[in-house]
């Protein structure tokens, strides 16, 4: 049985596709626009022109200059290195042969396509207290370019549009509602029917989601569609606001913000001119404490259709009701069509991290399959009667004591892009095979600090021996799924040393490209998943990579650079990558013949650290806070995975100037904020004990080894 979701008035207006367009292109009226640009991308292939390729998303490309033929002849046409050796995760941008990309810290390159020369650079110069106010790294996942401009999502929420012939900005706009609260951006603008589509981070510091329209010519907001309700004291802005009302319950939540951030996935069906996006995380995740146990909480964890000129909704579909896992529905979204029990029917797939594959038909919300292609204990199955995961309350609802739950908040499949190839009906899709022990806590009025994480759920508890550590580690696997998406299984899969593996691009070639956490680019054949092709990277690969052509020769280009969750949050199980954060765009051609610099392997210097003076009742509450407070940038247990400094290799001059760090904002222009509304002196002395008991620990441990 199939079902169809609750949706306000869908209208019957068609419209169609106003496409992203080569710089300087000259342009009519915008209905004229959306007349002649209904299939611009596939008329350019050469191009790049939007996120995914088309407005599709599919990351499929028609070239097959490069192909399982002669992939194999690939080299190094050019690289070029990034100003910050942080977590790299933007899809480039390729029109008229120029390459518009992002790196860390938001900064924008414009550089030649073919040569990989610099032709400018914009840096939108994100203070630096503001980069610690964000989730999983200082990144951007990259640009719009539209009628001239390139528009960026800057770091601290601001949108700045630049002129793409010289990189001069020409206007800027605050997307933030409350300065008070942590919001971000690390997603991709999207432009649709003259208007900048944008949304925000932070649900885990408590914000409420929002997807606002800028106009693309002013910045002028056009219409902002809420995803969580506010204060119900307050009228409520939408007809759908109305509706999500009634889905939470207590009379507190909205103080938290409730989550639902508009971070990253969106995709847009001209035919049927309908917006998709993707919405994140409740806040807090404990249920209990955000929504007195009940209620599916909309719109978090959800797809939702829009109109892009109006914002107006149009359906949804909840893929994990009433989230409490971290579950969201921010993944990649794809447009195709399938043929399903005899028809040819228009989808929409989502691979979230709940470790379910779904497809639904695009107009209506409709469910038409949905089946685990991953490891997924927290539920059963999919009630195709209902539209419903079938909670495994036993093994999965820590609110009556601590469980074990797969996939762990770090997802079945993250924000690295999936592709599909209509050649093979595959989607390529980047898949972790992980789990977490979560149980519940009583958390604080809304986040004690605005670089502090709130979940109301305790910080997983990860033992301090390594030798656990890596048994965990090994645990985590990371795979390259080749999912049929109508059969609803494996074609075919690669495993990989660990998780947090890079984006897919498929091309009409029969190849499949994507790097790896451990350091390399890869490419298979689509159809059989044979491997042809691997280069070294010299750092983690996590973006998608992109293909296009200029003067005749085909290009393949990955944005590498290692960072992000797996590295900052869970630091001592990223180090099985063995990878160091170093920052480039790669670019391949056949028969080049260049070569990158030998990767960085110098060895820290180990510090001989202070005197140990704390007892264990002291180191014990010094974990404790350290993991609160500090963990999700230093890594847990203090041991970091190699983009943050690792605290343990603290020098003299850094032990001395502690608490002036920590609690005073001594370095607060690099990026380390000051906690002293929130730490006394005391509770910092026990993190600095903690400190000098791990760095002891290493010292303990490297020597271990040296004798081995």
């Amino acid at each position: 049985m199939k079902l169809k979701f609750n949706a306000l008035r869908p209208g019957g207006r068609l419209a169609v596709m106003c496409l992203m367009l080569p710089a300087g292109m000259a342009l009519g009226a915008p209905a004229d626009v959306d007349a002649r640009r209904v299939i611009a991308a596939d008329r350019e292939p050469g191009n790049w022109m939007s996120h995914g390729r088309t407005y599709g998303e599919q990351r499929f490309s028609p070239l097959k200059k490069v192909s399982d033929a002669n992939v194999g002849q690939l080299g190094l046409a050019w690289s070029y290195k990034l100003d910050v050796d942080r977590g790299v995760e933007a899809t480039p941008i390729v029109v008229d042969g120029v390459m518009y990309t992002t790196g860390a810290r938001s900064i924008v390159y414009a550089l030649d396509a073919a040569t990989g020369r610099l032709l400018w650079k914009h840096d939108p110069k994100v203070h630096g207290i503001r980069l610690s106010e964000g989730c999983c790294d200082v990144v951007n996942r990259g640009v719009a370019v539209w009628k001239g401009k390139v528009y960026l999502g800057a770091y601290d929420g601001r949108l700045i549009a630049l002129d793409a012939r010289n990189g001069r900005k020409l206007w800027e706009t605050d997307t933030v509602l409350d300065h008070g609260r942590s919001y971000t951006i690390t997603g991709a603008p999207r432009v649709v029917k003259g208007r900048v589509l944008i949304g925000n981070g932070g649900a885990e510091y408590g914000v409420r989601g929002y997807l606002s329209a800028y106009d693309a010519d002013s910045g002028k907001l056009s219409w902002r569609f809420y995803t969580v309700p506010g204060d119900p004291a307050k009228p409520a802005e939408s007809k759908a606001m109305e509706m999500a009302r009634a889905t939470w319950f207590g009379t507190e939540y909205w103080k938290q913000g409730g989550g639902g951030t508009v971070w990253d996935a969106m995709a847009y069906d001209p035919e049927l001119d309908l917006l998709y996006i993707g919405t994140g995380n409740a806040s807090w995740w404990n249920r209990k404490a955000r929504s007195d146990g009940q209620g599916d909480n909309l719109f978090v964890s959800s797809i939702v259709a829009l109109r892009p000129a109006t914002g107006e909704y149009v359906w949804h579909y909840q893929v994990t009701p009433g989230d409490m896992w971290d579950y969201t529905a921010t993944q990649h979204i794809i447009l195709a069509d399938l043929p399903i029990d005899g028809k040819t029917r228009k989808v929409l797939m989502q691979a979230p991290k709940n470790g379910f594959f779904y497809v639904l038909d695009r107009q209506t919300g409709e469910l038409l399959s949905a089946e685990k292609y991953a490891p997924a204990t927290w539920a059963t199955h999919v009630d195709m009667k209902t539209g419903r995961p079938v909670v495994d309350e036993k093994a999965a609802n820590y609110l009556e004591g601590p469980k074990v739950v797969s996939p762990a908040f770090i997802g079945a499949h993250n924000w690295h892009p999936m592709s599909f190839n209509p050649q093979t009906g595959l989607v390529y899709i980047p898949v972790q095979e992980t789990a977490a022990m979560l149980s519940a806590t009583t958390p604080a009025t809304r986040s004690p600090h605005k670089s502090v994480v709130n979940l109301g759920v305790d910080v997983p508890d990860l033992p301090e021996d390594p030798a656990i550590v890596k048994q965990i580690s090994d645990s985590f696997k990371g795979k390259l799924v080749a999912w049929d998406p109508v059969r609803q299984k494996a074609a075919w899969s690669q495993d990989y040393r660990t998780i947090y593996n890079g984006g897919t691009l498929s091309t009409a070639g029969n190849l499949v490209f994507q790097g790896t956490a451990d350091g390399r680019v890869v490419a298979y054949a689509a159809d059989s998943g044979r491997k042809l092709w691997e280069s070294p990277a010299n750092t983690g690969v996590m973006a998608g990579p992109v293909t296009y052509e200029v003067k005749g020769e085909q290009y393949v280009s990955f944005m590498a650079g290692w960072g992000g969750t797996f590295p900052l949050i869970l630091g001592p199980l990223s180090l099985a990558a063995k990878v160091k954060p170093e920052s480039r765009v790669l670019t391949y051609k056949l028969g080049a013949t260049g070569q990158l610099p030998p990767p960085r392997n110098e060895a820290q210097p180990l510090p001989v650290p202070p005197a140990l003076t704390a007892g264990p009742e002291d180191l014990k509450a010094g974990r404790e806070l350290f993991n609160a407070y500090c963990g999700g940038c230093h890594g847990l247990n203090a041991v970091s995975g190699g983009v943050i400094p690792d605290l343990r290799y603290l020098d003299a001059t850094r032990h001395g100037q502690f608490e002036s760090i920590v609690l005073h904002g001594l370095r607060a222009a690099k990026g380390m904020p000051p906690f002293a509304s929130v730490l006394s002196p005391e509770n910092a002395t026990r993190i600095h004990q903690y400190l000098i008991k791990r760095a002891h620990d290493l010292n303990t441990e490297i020597g271990a080894s040296a004798k081995r």
